[in-house]
């Protein structure tokens, strides 16, 4: 049987707490107060009336040591939880970036395997110079025939009307022939 019932914080709350006070002790401003905190009681307990003074001057202001004490040895352990959580995001961080330029290097293995497929592939097609030359030989050639076959035609002789009473018409279908 308990007495106390059992602290059970949320973790992910007490570790985010714990952040945020690292942060703020790691900051010029925590420094600012604590050195206006402690002059300020140093101050007081020094030249304040002998009857409102609450920490001895003559025994090395015991309760202000008791204080920094104190707050140093909660600050250390918080400190510790709030690198440690930070430690366990960097290895999330640095595993996800792993992974990442695996597969940024994977990526880039396949893709030059696939411009070195297309270099091979280009060298057995046309280039363009290669086309033009050819389309330039084969019309050279046309021009050649073209001009020949021009020359052929002005020596033939026309034809006779006699050649084409020889062929036959053609009817249109549907059409009969009169007789």
């Amino acid at each position: 049987m308990r007495l106390l019932p059992r602290l059970r914080p949320n973790p992910d709350a007490f570790g985010s707490a714990t952040e945020n006070f690292a942060r703020f002790m790691g900051t010029p401003q925590f420094l600012f107060y604590m050195t206006v905190f402690c002059a300020v009681w140093l101050l007081w307990n020094t030249l304040a009336p002998e009857g409102l003074r609450f920490d001895s001057a003559a025994i090395g202001f015991t309760l202000l040591t008791l204080m920094l004490s104190l707050q140093a040895s909660y600050a250390a352990p918080l400190l510790l939880l709030a690198q440690n959580r930070q430690d366990d995001r960097d290895r999330v961080s640095l595993k996800e970036d792993r992974q990442r330029a695996e597969r940024n290097l994977s990526d880039t293995e396949y893709l030059t395997r696939e411009i070195a497929e297309l270099r091979i592939a280009l060298r057995e097609v046309a280039t363009r110079d290669y086309v033009r030359s050819e389309l330039r030989s084969v019309l050279d050639e046309v021009l050649e025939t073209a001009d020949g076959q021009e020359l052929m035609l002005q020596k033939r002789k026309p034809r006779k009307s006699s050649d084409t009473a020889t062929t036959p018409r053609v009817q249109p279908a549907g059409r009969r022939q009169s007789r």
